[in-house]
């Protein structure tokens, strides 16, 4: 197979987000976006506590895209404007469509706050096309066993596909666009090899450890974390020099103007002083703090 050339490798850059630092690989001012996918979140690892819980995000609202978080290491409690409540635990995945509206919230368990331990993820934004923007919201949460997994032939390097397609195994997770969304975690020496179709824009998070890509790039925790593939070939090798875990994402580009305020991602500005009323006048549902 022709493997994907490498477009640009990037840093995974600390910002502060109210009382959080936390990583953001896009947007940068190199890296707008991704076309579908808006930004990328890497939070933690935390240590939480009673007297440490910076990670506790009361309701908020979303429109226009899919917030979709996956988590690494601890607990999570969502909850949500449409009735949904659970707790998120290590390895599963929160995915939310956000659509016309919803308000919702998350943080740490109250159980994770009373003991204390770790928390770390990813939070993601994927764009909607502009004809699915107002569509009716909804949230799924897959939980860590119930993914597919590729194990690799040297039996070193397993792959979940949490949304989309790999060699003719499914995600959980059902999707609005063509996307594929696969956690691989490597152990030192395993390689892989993972394939997908050329009309995706396709890129390589790592989370921890150090990997080559394509025998010919590395990226590695708190250098190049994240990589970013031309259209050009049918997928990207990796061979783990130590052990470590990545996110693979790729989806079909939306090719759309995309206009942003705060949590609402849409086409105009118009539009997005029309979500900022709409929240306003109760429009997205209700939820309360506690």
């Amino acid at each position: 197979m022709k493997l994907n050339t490498i477009k640009r490798a990037g840093k995974s850059h600390f910002v502060n987000m109210g009382p959080i630092r936390l990583r953001q690989p896009f947007p940068t001012q190199a890296i707008e976006m991704i076309d579908p996918f808006i930004l990328l979140h890497h939070y933690g690892p935390y240590e939480i506590s009673k007297a440490n819980n910076p990670f506790d995000l009361g309701p908020h609202p979303h429109r226009g895209f899919e917030p979709v978080t996956f988590l690494v290491q601890g607990e999570q409690l969502h909850r949500d404007s449409l009735g949904h409540q659970s707790v998120v635990k290590a390895g599963d995945v929160q995915w939310t469509t956000a659509g016309r509206g919803i308000i919702h919230a998350e943080g740490p368990t109250k159980e994770l706050v009373e003991t204390g331990g770790i928390i770390e993820g990813i939070q993601l934004w994927l764009n909607l096309p502009a004809e699915k923007k107002m569509m009716q919201a909804n949230y799924q949460h897959a939980k860590h066993e119930e993914f597919n997994v590729i194990i690799s032939e040297d039996k070193n390097v397993e792959t979940r596909i949490i949304a989309g397609e790999l060699q003719n195994s499914f995600g959980k997770i059902a999707t609005q666009t063509a996307v594929n969304a696969f956690m691989i975690d490597a152990k030192a020496g395993g390689e892989q090899t993972i394939t997908y179709s050329n009309k995706h824009h396709g890129m390589l998070y790592l989370l921890h450890g150090k990997v080559t890509v394509n025998d010919v790039e590395s990226i590695e925790l708190d250098k190049n974390q994240l990589m970013e593939f031309h259209q050009d070939g049918d997928g990207f090798s990796i061979k783990a020099e130590r052990d470590s875990k990545l996110l693979f994402l790729s989806g079909e580009p939306i090719k759309e103007q995309v206009a942003t305020y705060g949590p609402y991602v849409m086409n105009s500005q118009t539009e997005l002083l029309e979500a900022m009323r709409d929240y306003q006048m109760g429009k997205m549902g209700f939820l309360p703090a506690n």
